[in-house]
C-alpha cells in the first residue's frame, strides 16, 4: 500500500512538471518571437551581429539547436504556432544586405522597386547594358601599347564579384556576360589588320587563359570558404557549368578566327572521340586516343574554352556529353590530315635537333609535363641544350598555349631569373664569367620576349615587375663589359655582348615610359601628375610589397595558386641603388627629358668617349662640319677635322662598355643635331650617323626616343621642308591618309578640321611644303631606315610607340606625315598604320575629345528593332563595334572603340571627367522629359516608363563609371570625388537645365550619386579585395570616401549652400548613401561618427528613416550609441 500511495503523487508531480516544462518552451518561444518581431529590438540584434560577431554567436547556436529539434518542437507547441516565423525572423537580423524602400525617389519615380534585383527589371539589350564593365576593361586591356603592373587575372576577378553585386544577378548571368565579353573581343578582330603587332594574340589569351584563371580564382574563393561538401557542386561552379551550356546557343560569337580553326576542330574532334567511346562503353582514357582516331567534328571557340576549362579542372570531360556540343563532321574549312604532334617525339626522347626545334617553336605544348621536361633541359642541360630550349619555351607555347600559357610565363620568368649568379653583385670577374657562360640562352629569352605580343602578354600575366626586376642585373652586367676590338656591328644576328645587353635593356624600357615628355609630369594644378603611368622605381616598389606581402600573410596569395609558377619570386627585395650604372643612366634620362644638356668640358671621360663615337659615326663623311664647341664651349678643336683615316676601323670602332656609350650619345647627338640645323651637316649625312649608331649599338635607340622626344616638346628647333629633296617627301599620301582620318572619325560622329590645306596647292602649283621640326624630321627618317625583319622585333616594339609619343608631344601635326611615310615604306600596313592615327587629333583637341565622348553616349543608348537577349545590337554592338575589320577597316567606325584606343593620350583628364558627368546628367534630362525618341515603348506613358527611365539612367552611369575609370584611373576618380562633383552641385544650374521639374531634377541627382559609387566600386571593390589591389589603388579609399561624406554632412548641416535644385541633392544623397549601405558597408566604419549623425540627421528631415537606422547600424562600434540614441 505504501508503494502505491507513493506512485501515485510521483507520476502526478512527473506530469506536473513535463507541463510546466512545455509551457516554459511555448512561453520563451513566444516571447522571443515576439521581441525579435519588434523592429527596435532587431535593430539591437543587429547590432551586436555587425559589430560584436562573438557575442551573437552563442544565440546562433542556440538557433542552430532550435532548428534542428524543429520537429520535435512542433509537436509540444499549439497548432497556431508558428516556429517558422520566428526563424525567418532570426534570419532577417543576420541578413546584412539592406533592402529599404527609397521614399523620396519612390515618390517621384513612381513603381521603381529599388530594393529589388536589378536585372529583373531589365529585358533585352538592357541586360547587355548593364555588363558593359566587362566590354570596356577586356578592350582596354589588349591595346599593348600602355602595359599594366598588376595581373588582368586580378582584376578580372575583382570586377567580375563587384558586377555580380551591383548588378544582384546570379553566378550564372555573371560569368555569362564574362564570357560573352570576351567573346566579342575576339570577333571584334578576328582577321587582325597585318601590323608589327596584331594583337589577336592577346585577344585570344585574353578568352582562353586570363578569363578561365579568374573564374578559377574566384571557385577557389568559394571552395575555401565552405569547402568540399562531398559530391555536392557549389552555387559559383554550377553557375559556371550553366553559363557555359547557355553559349552554345551564341553560334554567331562562336565562329573562330581563321588562324586557330584547326585547333577548334581538333578540340571538337577530342570530344567527337571521347562521346563515341563513351557510348560504346570503352572507359579506359589510354583508349580513347586510340579508338576511331580518324573521327572529325566541326570546332568553335566553345569547344577552346571548354578545353581551357578542363585544363584547369574547372569542368569535368562530362562536358563532351552536352547536348548539342559535339556537332557531326560536315566539309571542314582546313582539310589537312591531323600529324603527330613533334611534342611526342620529344617526350619519347628524341634529341632536341633542328627540324624537332622548329617544329616545337611552331607548335605549343599541351601539357604541363612536356614543359617540366623542356625547363629541366633549359636549367640543367647542355649550352646548346639550354639555348633551343630557351627559343622552344619562347615560342608558340608563349603565345599561343593558352591551356599551359600561365606555366610558360612562369617559367620564362624563372629562367631570366636563373640565369643570375647566387652572388648577387655584378661586377666581380666570376659573376661576369657566369653571365657571359649564359650568353647564347639569355639570347634567345631575350628575342622571344621582343617578339610580337610576348611582352603584352607577360604584362597581362602581372609579370612586368618580375621581369624588371630580372633584366636590371643583366642590363648591369652586359652594359659594364667591353666589346672585343674587332666589334662592327651587332645589328647582323650575331650574339654578342652588345647584342645582348641591347635586347635586355630595350626589354626593359618597354616596360614603363621611358621616353615621355616633361608635359606628361606636369602638375595638373592640384599637386598631382596627370595620370599614374608605370615607372622604374613603381614598377621595383610594386614587386617589393608584394614580397613583403607573401612574406608577412601566406593565406593572401590564395588566389594564385592556380597560376603555378608565375608568382615564384625570390624572397629578396630588388633596389635600383644596387646597379650603380643602371642608376647613373636613368638619372640622366629624366634629366634629359627635364632640361637641356650641360657643356662638357675637354678633359671629362664623357667629352672623349664622344669624340670617338663622333669619329666613328663621321668616317664615311669626307668633309668636317661637326665642331667639338658643341660638346665643350671651351675647345675649339674640329672633330670630323681630326686626321683619321677612314679605313682606319680600330680607331674609329671604340671598344667602350656600353653604360659609358650611353652616357656619351646625348652629348653626340646634340652636336649632330646642331650642326645639321646650321647647315655643316646635311640631312641624310644626319640619317646616316644616326643609323651607324643604332648598327653599332641598338640600345642607343633609347638615348636617341629620349633626346629627340624632349627636344620636340621644347620647341627650339626650327621646322624642316619635307619636300623630297632635303628630307623625305609624304607626297600624295599625305592628302588620303588625312582624308580616311577625317572619314573614320566622321562615321563615329568626330568632325576635325584638316591639317594641311595647303597641301593639294602644293603639289599643283608648289605651294608650303609640310614641314616637321628637325628633331621629328630626324627620328622618322632615322626609323623609315630599318628593314622589317624579326630579328629587330625589339628595336620595332620602341620605335612605333615613341613616334606616336612624339607627335603628340609637338605642337605641329606631325602624325599624318609620319604615317604618309611609313605608308611608302610598307604598304600592306596602310590601314594598321591609319588606325594608329586616330590617337592623333585627340592629344590637343578638347572639342574632338568632347564629341567622341558625346558619340559614345548616344551610341550606347540608340534603340534596338530586335533582339532580346545578352547580344543585342543595343549598347555593346553600337559602342564597341561588332567588328572593325572586313577586308580592311570597316565603317561606321564604333565610337567606343575609338575612346578606347585614344584616352591614353588625352592631356587634360580633369575635362574629360566634366564631359563625361554632364553627358549623364544631359541624358538623364532627356529620359525624365521623354526627348529618348527612339527608346523603348515603355517610356511612352505612366508611372512603368519613369521606372524605365530610371533603369537606363543606371545604365548610362555605369557607362560614364566605365569610361572614366579608363581614362584617368583612380586619381581621376579621387578628384571626382573631392572636387568635380561637389563643385558641380555647389554651382548654379546651366541656363538649359533651369526649372527642369521634379522628376528631371530627381533622376538627374540618381544618376550621379549612381555614376559616382560605380567609379569607387569598380575602382576599390565592392567586397573584401585581394592584398595585390590593394598595394596599388586601396589605400587611397577611405580619405577619399570620408571627405565626401564631410563634405554631405556639411551641406546638410547647413553649412555649405547649395546651387543645384533641391530635388537633385535630395534624390543624388539618398541615392549615394542608399548604394553604400546596401552594397559597400564596410566603406562607413572608416567615416567619422560626427558625419555619420550629421547625414543621418538629414535622413530622418526628409523622412527617410529607415535608411537613417542602416546608416548608423553599419557605422562600426564607435556608432553604437548613436543608434540606440536614435531608437530611443
Amino acid at each position: 500500500m505504501d508503494l502505491d500511495v507513493k506512485k501515485v503523487p510521483t507520476e502526478n508531480q512527473n506530469e506536473h512538471r513535463e507541463q510546466l516544462r512545455r509551457k516554459n518552451t511555448v512561453m520563451a518561444l513566444d516571447v522571443l518571437h515576439m521581441m525579435v518581431a519588434d523592429r527596435k529590438i532587431q535593430s539591437f540584434l543587429r547590432l551586436i551581429f555587425l559589430n560584436m560577431p562573438e557575442k551573437f554567436s552563442s544565440l546562433s547556436q542556440r538557433l542552430s539547436s532550435i532548428e534542428a529539434h524543429k520537429v520535435a518542437l512542433e509537436t509540444l507547441l499549439p497548432s497556431g504556432h508558428k516556429i517558422n516565423d520566428l526563424l525567418i525572423d532570426i534570419q532577417k537580423v543576420c541578413n546584412a544586405n539592406y533592402q529599404p524602400n527609397n521614399k523620396h525617389i519612390v515618390d517621384v519615380l513612381g513603381n521603381m522597386r529599388s530594393g529589388g534585383s536589378l536585372l529583373g527589371q531589365l529585358t533585352g539589350a538592357g541586360r547587355a547594358a548593364c555588363w558593359i564593365i566587362f566590354d570596356i576593361y577586356v578592350e582596354n586591356a589588349i591595346d599593348g601599347k600602355h602595359l599594366s603592373g598588376i595581373s588582368a587575372i586580378e582584376v578580372l576577378k575583382e570586377v567580375t564579384k563587384t558586377l555580380q553585386v551591383l548588378n544582384e544577378a546570379s553566378w550564372q548571368e555573371t560569368f555569362k556576360a564574362l564570357w560573352i565579353s570576351a567573346l566579342r573581343l575576339v570577333q571584334r578582330a578576328r582577321e587582325p589588320l597585318e601590323g608589327p603587332i596584331p594583337h589577336l594574340d592577346a585577344r585570344l589569351c585574353m578568352l582562353l587563359a586570363l578569363i578561365p584563371l579568374s573564374v578559377a580564382a574566384i571557385l577557389k574563393e568559394e571552395s575555401d570558404m565552405f569547402g568540399a561538401e562531398g559530391s555536392k557542386i557549389l552555387p559559383r561552379r554550377q553557375g559556371l557549368i550553366s553559363s557555359l551550356q547557355d553559349l552554345i546557343q551564341y553560334s554567331g560569337l562562336l565562329v573562330p578566327p581563321s588562324s586557330v580553326v584547326n585547333a577548334a576542330n581538333s578540340a571538337a574532334s577530342k570530344a567527337a572521340i571521347f562521346k563515341s567511346n563513351y557510348n560504346a562503353g570503352v572507359v579506359n582514357s589510354s583508349m580513347v586516343a586510340q579508338i576511331d582516331s580518324s573521327t572529325k567534328a566541326v570546332g568553335n571557340m566553345l569547344h577552346l574554352i571548354i578545353e581551357a576549362c578542363i585544363s584547369r579542372n574547372l569542368i569535368d570531360t562530362s562536358a563532351y556529353l552536352w547536348p548539342g556540343y559535339v556537332v557531326s563532321s560536315g566539309p571542314l574549312k582546313d582539310t589537312t590530315l591531323p600529324q603527330e604532334s613533334p611534342w611526342l617525339n620529344f617526350i619519347k626522347g628524341a634529341p632536341l635537333s633542328g627540324p624537332l626545334i622548329d617544329a616545337l617553336v611552331a607548335t605549343p605544348a599541351s601539357s604541363v609535363g612536356e614543359l617540366d621536361k623542356l625547363y629541366n633541359i633549359a636549367a640543367n642541360g647542355s649550352e646548346e641544350e639550354k639555348t633551343a630550349a630557351a627559343k622552344i619555351l619562347c615560342g608558340a607555347s608563349l603565345v599561343r598555349g593558352w591551356n599551359i600559357q600561365e606555366h610558360v610565363v612562369g617559367m620564362v620568368v624563372k629562367l631570366l631569373l636563373a640565369s643570375l649568379p647566387s652572388d648577387s653583385s655584378t661586377s666581380t670577374p666570376g659573376s661576369i664569367n657566369h653571365y657571359l657562360a649564359q650568353m647564347s640562352t639569355l639570347n634567345e629569352i631575350l628575342l622571344g620576349l621582343s617578339y610580337g605580343d610576348a611582352i603584352h602578354i607577360l604584362s597581362l600575366y602581372g609579370t612586368v615587375p618580375d621581369v624588371a626586376a630580372a633584366l636590371m642585373p643583366l642590363c648591369e652586367a652586359f652594359g659594364s663589359i667591353a666589346p672585343p676590338p674587332n666589334h662592327k656591328s651587332t645589328i647582323l644576328g650575331e650574339t654578342s655582348v652588345y647584342s645582348v645587353f641591347s635586347c635586355a635593356f630595350l626589354c626593359l624600357l618597354r616596360l614603363w615610359k621611358f621616353y615621355r615628355p616633361p608635359q606628361e609630369y606636369c602638375l595638373a594644378g592640384r599637386g598631382g601628375s596627370v595620370r599614374m603611368e608605370l615607372t622604374l622605381d613603381y614598377l621595383l616598389l610594386m614587386r617589393n610589397n608584394r614580397i613583403d606581402l607573401s612574406n608577412s600573410s601566406a593565406p593572401s596569395r590564395d588566389s594564385y595558386d592556380n597560376m603555378g609558377s608565375v608568382n615564384e619570386v625570390p624572397a629578396q627585395p630588388v633596389y635600383i641603388d644596387s646597379f650603380p650604372k643602371l642608376r647613373a643612366w636613368y638619372f640622366q634620362n629624366q634629366a634629359c627629358i627635364a632640361s637641356t644638356l650641360s657643356g662638357l668640358c675637354n678633359k671629362n671621360p664623357v667629352h672623349q668617349v664622344a669624340n670617338k663615337i663622333l669619329s666613328m659615326i663621321c668616317r664615311k663623311m669626307n668633309k668636317g662640319g661637326i665642331s667639338s664647341g658643341n660638346l665643350s664651349s671651351a675647345s675649339s678643336s674640329s672633330v670630323s677635322g681630326s686626321s683619321v683615316s677612314a679605313s682606319d676601323d680600330s680607331f674609329q670602332r671604340p671598344a667602350f662598355p656600353a653604360w659609358e656609350f650611353l652616357e656619351a650619345v646625348p652629348f653626340v647627338l646634340e652636336a649632330v643635331l646642331t650642326a645639321c640645323a646650321h647647315g655643316r651637316f646635311s640631312s641624310r649625312d644626319l640619317t646616316t650617323s644616326l643609323r651607324d649608331l643604332v648598327d653599332f649599338l641598338p640600345a642607343s635607340l633609347a638615348a636617341i626616343v629620349s633626346y629627340f622626344s624632349a627636344e620636340i616638346t621644347r620647341g627650339i628647333w626650327k621646322p624642316v621642308p619635307m619636300n623630297g629633296i632635303e628630307w623625305p617627301s609624304p607626297g600624295a599620301s599625305l592628302h588620303s591618309i588625312e582624308a580616311e582620318i577625317k572619314e573614320i572619325l566622321a562615321s563615329a560622329g568626330v568632325q576635325i578640321h584638316s591639317c594641311y590645306p595647303l597641301m593639294l596647292s602644293y603639289n599643283l602649283s608648289g605651294g608650303v611644303p609640310p614641314m616637321l621640326p628637325l628633331p621629328m624630321a630626324a627620328l622618322v627618317s632615322l626609323t623609315i631606315t630599318f628593314k622589317l625583319d624579326r630579328s629587330l622585333d625589339c628595336i620595332q616594339g620602341v620605335i612605333g610607340q615613341a613616334l606616336e609619343n612624339c607627335a603628340g608631344g609637338s605642337s605641329w601635326p606631325s602624325m599624318p606625315i609620319i604615317a604618309s611615310l611609313w605608308t611608302q615604306k610598307v604598304r600592306r600596313w596602310h590601314d594598321f598604320i591609319v588606325l594608329s592615327c586616330l590617337r592623333s587629333p585627340f592629344g590637343r583637341d578638347k572639342d574632338a575629345v568632347a564629341q567622341l565622348v558625346q558619340s559614345c553616349f548616344s551610341s550606347f543608348l540608340q534603340s534596338s528593332s530586335s533582339g532580346s537577349d545578352i547580344t543585342a545590337n543595343r549598347g555593346v554592338g553600337a559602342l564597341l563595334g561588332d567588328s572593325i575589320t572586313n577586308q580592311g577597316l570597316r565603317l561606321p567606325m564604333a565610337p567606343g572603340f575609338i575612346y578606347l584606343r585614344t584616352c591614353q593620350t588625352f592631356h587634360d583628364t580633369y575635362f574629360v571627367s566634366e564631359v563625361i558627368l554632364k553627358q549623364v546628367i544631359e541624358w538623364s534630362h532627356k529620359l525624365a522629359n521623354g526627348c529618348f525618341f527612339n527608346g523603348p515603348p515603355q517610356l511612352k506613358s505612366g508611372r512603368t516608363s519613369l521606372s524605365c527611365a530610371a533603369s537606363m539612367a543606371r545604365q548610362v552611369a555605369m557607362l560614364g563609371a566605365g569610361l572614366l575609370c579608363i581614362s584617368g584611373g583612380s586619381l581621376v576618380v579621387q578628384v571626382l570625388y573631392e572636387e568635380t562633383l561637389p563643385t558641380l552641385l555647389l554651382s548654379a544650374r546651366e541656363q538649359s537645365l533651369k526649372d527642369p521639374g521634379p522628376v528631371s531634377s530627381t533622376l538627374q541627382g540618381y544618376a550621379m550619386a549612381n555614376m559616382l559609387f560605380f567609379c569607387g566600386s569598380l575602382l576599390w571593390g565592392a567586397d573584401r579585395i585581394s592584398p595585390v589591389m590593394k598595394l596599388s589603388l586601396f589605400s587611397r579609399r577611405p580619405r577619399v570616401v570620408g571627405t565626401h561624406m564631410d563634405f554631405i554632412a556639411g551641406v546638410l548641416d547647413g553649412h555649405i549652400l547649395l546651387g543645384c535644385d533641391p530635388g537633385t541633392w535630395k534624390a543624388y544623397v539618398s541615392r549615394f548613401v542608399f548604394l553604400v549601405v546596401k552594397f559597400v558597408p564596410s566603406w562607413l566604419r572608416d567615416i567619422k561618427l560626427d558625419t555619420l549623425k550629421k547625414i543621418a540627421a538629414g535622413l530622418r528631415s526628409w523622412r527617410e528613416y529607415d535608411l537613417a537606422l542602416s546608416l548608423l547600424e553599419r557605422g562600426g562600434p564607435q556608432a553604437i550609441s548613436a543608434v540606440v540614441e536614435t531608437m530611443l
